[in-house]
């Protein structure tokens, strides 16, 4: 053994050793603080637990594709905000990283990876949900799932309903904090706009609500990611009310049924029909009885009108007659029916199950997604593109790809884009969703490079100068910070 391998293996015991010296400590500073051994058992999960593992697994659960060689030395589910604060005081003194979970999806797993020792503080065990029906709002726990509000919501009034994603399963903490799409959003915006107040924890341990932090920080939290800036805990969220009955409706077009045109003439409507109306597509590629069983793009039009199937139809046959909607395409039903409809359950299931949706329910297998805005109409030939791609994806096994084109227009796009740190407002017609998904680990690199292929095949139809993106899409091909940097200014 030569002096350089000598050198090197007593580098990696000595740091090894010194790791686990500062966990050890970490978890001894923890319990010192909580010194409740009932307690400590229960929210302290290291390798040595039984509970580690399945708490550990649980995370990658959603999206196995997302590994890493640097596992937190320590997981740890606070009951409250004290634990928190003492977690955060212990991380300081024996200098270890913290990562943060709210429970639900993480695109890119960062919420629970690091190439440095770190800390996984895991929210699971803070989604309790306080709901003010007579002024109209709520404060919810960052570690509930969307599901549970929409439940919690229903549970107190048939007449009211908060603004946020389709999953039941995404947490809430992340979701808001990144902005919050919502079947919704034209009439209300996003997520991050009907936020009134939040509390976090900062770097000090100090317990903020929105008068002691100031308004800079307020600001900050609601759209751009808010673990920058504190550990959020909490928020409170404005209730909008809405009528008794939505409507709904899922019709699906293929290429055969003139899918093409119908898209283009989506564009030029999408953001500028009525407010009440949100027209989403999603596409993709499977077989169809009218192209003989043989594979074609569906274009499937997923949709939400905040009033009863008369107006709806008349807003229809007004602005996309074209799509040849009638009344036996719609239903009405309730807001949280709506919610189990837009997640394909049958009519007559309870609401219940929301509250058992967690992330591992809703599990994909192998993912990558990525997002664009679009500012100008694609082209037909640009359309016939991307059906050309998603054929081609055909060719790999146990692959599929889903893309979702989500409108924009009323409350989204008359914001301006300094009012909060959400960016995407008017001159958007509609946001971008590539998602795709496959069964094995052996087609991870085809199925990635064929992800990045369309991306940048619509580079010419998408906004430029910058390119945006989704925060929520959580998308590590756009770049990250230098691993020896961790501020902007530095970079």
């Amino acid at each position: 053994m030569n002096k350089l391998t000598i050198f090197l293996f007593l580098s990696i015991c000595l740091s090894s050793s010194w790791a686990n010296k500062t966990h050890d400590d970490f978890v001894e500073c923890l319990s010192h603080k909580i010194m409740n051994s009932t307690l400590i058992s229960q929210v302290i999960h290291t390798p040595k637990n039984s509970s580690y593992s399945t708490i550990y697994n649980s995370f990658f659960s959603q999206n196995p594709r997302i590994t890493s060689d640097f596992k937190p030395s320590i997981i740890f589910t606070p009951t409250n905000a004290s634990q928190i604060q003492a977690a955060i005081y212990c991380s300081k003194v024996h200098d270890l990283q913290i990562r943060i979970r709210s429970g639900g999806h993480d695109y890119e797993g960062l919420s629970y990876i690091s190439e440095n020792p770190f800390v996984v503080i895991d929210l699971r065990n803070l989604r309790s949900i306080s709901i003010d029906t007579q002024k109209k709002t709520a404060w919810i726990q960052a570690g509930a799932t969307l599901g549970e509000v929409y439940y919690r919501i229903a549970e107190k009034s048939k007449k009211l309903a908060f603004i946020a994603g389709v999953c039941p399963s995404v947490g809430v903490g992340g979701h808001l904090s990144g902005g919050g799409y919502s079947m919704m959003s034209r009439k209300f915006g996003t997520a991050a706009d009907n936020i009134i107040d939040a509390k976090l924890i900062d770097a000090s341990g100090q317990i903020q609500d929105r008068e002691s932090m100031g308004e800079d920080r307020f600001w900050a939290i609601r759209g751009g990611g808010g673990t920058s800036f504190g550990l959020i805990i909490s928020w409170k969220v404005k209730l909008h009310d809405i009528p008794e009955k939505v409507t709904v409706f899922k019709v699906t077009r293929t290429l055969e049924q003139n899918a093409t045109q119908l898209i283009y003439k989506w564009q030029h409507i999408a953001d500028k029909v009525d407010d009440n109306l949100l027209l989403r597509i999603f596409l993709w590629n499977t077989k169809s009885q009218l192209s003989h069983g043989k594979k074609t793009v569906h274009a499937f039009f997923f949709t939400m009108f905040i009033g009863g199937v008369d107006d709806l139809l008349h807003e229809m046959q007004g602005r996309f007659p074209e799509l040849g909607l009638v009344k036996k395409d719609c239903i009405e039903m309730s807001w949280i029916e709506s919610i189990l409809f837009f997640n394909s359950l049958p009519r007559g299931t309870s609401p219940d199950v929301l509250l058992n949706w967690n992330s591992s329910t809703y599990n994909v297998g192998f993912f990558k997604g990525k997002s664009d805005y679009v500012q100008h109409p694609i082209s037909i030939n640009g359309l016939e593109g991307i059906w050309k791609l998603l054929n081609q994806l055909s060719s790999i096994k146990n692959s599929n790809a889903m893309l979702e084109f989500s409108p924009w227009g009323g409350k989204l796009s008359e914001k301006s884009e300094s009012e909060t740190p959400f960016p995407h407002r008017a001159g958007n017609i509609f946001m971008i969703h590539y998602g795709v998904n496959w069964g094995n680990i052996e087609n991870s690199k085809r199925n990635i490079a064929w992800n990045r292929k369309l991306y940048r095949y619509m580079a010419k139809y998408v906004s430029k100068s910058p390119r945006a993106a989704y925060l929520n899409y959580r998308d590590l091909d756009l770049g990250v910070n230098n691993k020896r940097n961790t501020s902007y200014e530095q970079e």
